[in-house]
């Protein structure tokens, strides 16, 4: 029962109220049935609204797409051994030719072409760093892929605060998230 569900939402006391709600970064499909009411009615009495990257600003998209690449002059292949390198490949090559059966007639009826899609997620892999490839990689899946063109909960958050003209921003920079996850070494990653 919704009314039973843990809410992922605390408050804090104090006049107005401030909320901190704990999302994840899946399709907000996935999830929106399972967000109880006090956190959805928090969030529509909110003047303000705060998330960790401001993921509606385009600065912030350019940038993470911009600590995700390898210094100038390197490619994975320079970096990975070769057997990982040829599988990754082979694996890349594969769900490029799996693709267009991954899709659903609703993702085609929006003019969602496979190529298209294959290249929105791994266009460039060969330039990225190894720890945001297997992030990459891992997004591969026939799943994720039929649920592509669907916002993440913390997108779709953002998308309804600027509809209902609330005020937002982001309590942290695309460094803050890019720096440490750049800074692992190949055998964290």
């Amino acid at each position: 029962q919704q009314s039973e569900l843990n809410s992922f939402l605390w408050t804090i006391k104090r006049d107005p109220p401030s909320y901190f709600f704990g999302t994840i970064h899946v399709p907000y499909t996935r999830v929106w049935d399972f967000i109880p009411e006090n956190s959805k009615k928090a969030f529509q009495q909110s003047h303000i609204v705060y998330f960790e990257l401001d993921l509606t600003d385009p600065y912030t998209i350019s940038a993470l797409t911009s600590c995700q690449l390898l210094p100038q002059g390197k490619n994975l292949q320079d970096v990975l051994p070769r057997d990982i390198y040829r599988r990754l490949k082979r694996h890349l090559e594969y769900v490029k030719l799996m693709m267009p059966s991954w899709m659903t007639p609703d993702q085609r009826g929006k003019g969602l072409y496979a190529d298209y899609l294959f290249n929105a997620i791994a266009g460039n892999w060969e330039r990225k760093r190894p720890v945001w490839v297997m992030l990459m990689v891992n997004s591969l899946t026939e799943v994720d892929i039929k649920s592509r063109g669907v916002p993440v909960l913390d997108l779709f958050l953002a998308q309804e605060a600027e509809r209902l003209r609330k005020q937002t921003g982001a309590v942290e920079k695309v460094e803050e998230q890019c720096h440490p996850l750049n800074g692992l070494n190949f055998s964290q990653v």
